[in-house]
């Protein structure tokens, strides 16, 4: 799937990994995407809200279909939120810059995922003009 498609096709993100600090790279990310009107599902079990919405403390327990997964965590923690992804039945999963985890993207590819890796979302979505 072509990545512009991607982001007009998406509507829910669920945002694995963000802080509530307004200065973290996750903040300003979820915030610009949240502006253009996506619904942004905070994921941290550290809060109970952030950017006015409420956090959960992983994708299952998210009581709402998401589509696509936006990781800011550590490389290594990608393949569980990988298999957590396909679970929940979301449409894509996508890895911020400097997040590489080929496995976990392989793994959501071989289940009918979309995958990006070490690409800031808010970057390309800047880049197709959306």
């Amino acid at each position: 799937m072509k990545m512009k498609q991607l982001l007009q096709e998406t509507k829910t993100i669920a945002v694995v990994g963000l802080s509530n600090k307004p200065d973290r790279p996750s903040y300003g990310v979820t915030q610009y995407m949240q502006a253009r009107g996506y619904k942004i599902i905070p994921v941290n079990p550290a809060c109970s809200e952030i950017l006015g919405e409420t956090c959960y403390p992983d994708l299952s327990s998210i009581p709402v279909p998401v589509d696509m997964v936006n990781v800011f965590r550590k490389s290594e923690d990608c393949l569980e939120i990988a298999h957590e992804a396909v679970k929940i039945g979301a449409k894509s999963l996508w890895l911020q810059m400097g997040v590489i985890n080929q496995e976990a993207l392989d793994y959501v590819s071989a289940h009918g995922l979309t995958g990006i890796m070490n690409q800031c979302l808010m970057v390309e979505h800047r880049k197709l003009g959306l």
